[in-house]
């Protein structure tokens, strides 16, 4: 039978009935130095959350258009979404892409958490190393940060509702992007 659902689609109605989809998320994270970290983390979250991730598009896009690249980010991987979870570890910071990643969420008004993973860096005074456009939206209170031993499906759910419902006025995206890696 077909119905207002369409054909065969009925693996949603139960959360269409009772309110209870799952939020699709997006994971931005150091394909080469984390990865291990977006593993577990798909594996502890996967039956909460709908993650979408980019599989690497420095491998998949190969450009250096910005205009270019920041489309293909927005169209193929932001859209859809209701929030970027950032995956911080030891070079995130330097990454282009996590920042144009980032860029492209906060472009489409996105909710916006960090999660500190125990690889991170510090600066010599002991301030955790984060990329500088989360950086501005952790001081507008726009973002929201967590650490790797902390997450839970409690804590990571608070974190996105909380970044989800941020008011758009405190979005900073006035950075320069980023040109290069490092």
């Amino acid at each position: 039978m077909v119905g207002p659902l369409g054909s065969n689609n009925w693996s949603n109605l139960g959360q269409i009935l009772y309110g209870q989809q799952r939020r699709k998320i997006f994971v931005s994270y150091h394909h080469g130095g984390d990865q291990r970290f977006y593993d577990e983390f798909s594996r502890l979250f996967h039956d909460e959350w709908e993650t979408v991730f980019d599989n690497s598009l420095e491998r998949q896009i190969d450009s250096d258009n910005a205009d270019y690249v920041m489309r293909r980010i927005r169209d193929n991987y932001i859209t859809g979404t209701s929030c970027t979870v950032l995956l911080i570890g030891g070079q995130t910071y330097q990454r282009k892409y996590v920042d144009w990643e980032i860029k492209a969420t906060l472009d489409k008004e996105h909710g916006l958490v960090g999660v500190v993973l125990p690889t991170h860096s510090r600066t010599s005074d002991g301030k955790i190393i984060v990329p500088d456009r989360f950086h501005r939206n952790l001081e507008t209170r726009y973002a929201y940060m967590l650490n790797w031993e902390q997450l839970s499906t409690s804590s990571l759910k608070q974190a996105i509702e909380m970044a989800v419902a941020a008011p758009k006025r405190l979005i900073d995206n006035s950075a320069s992007m980023k040109g290069k890696n490092g």
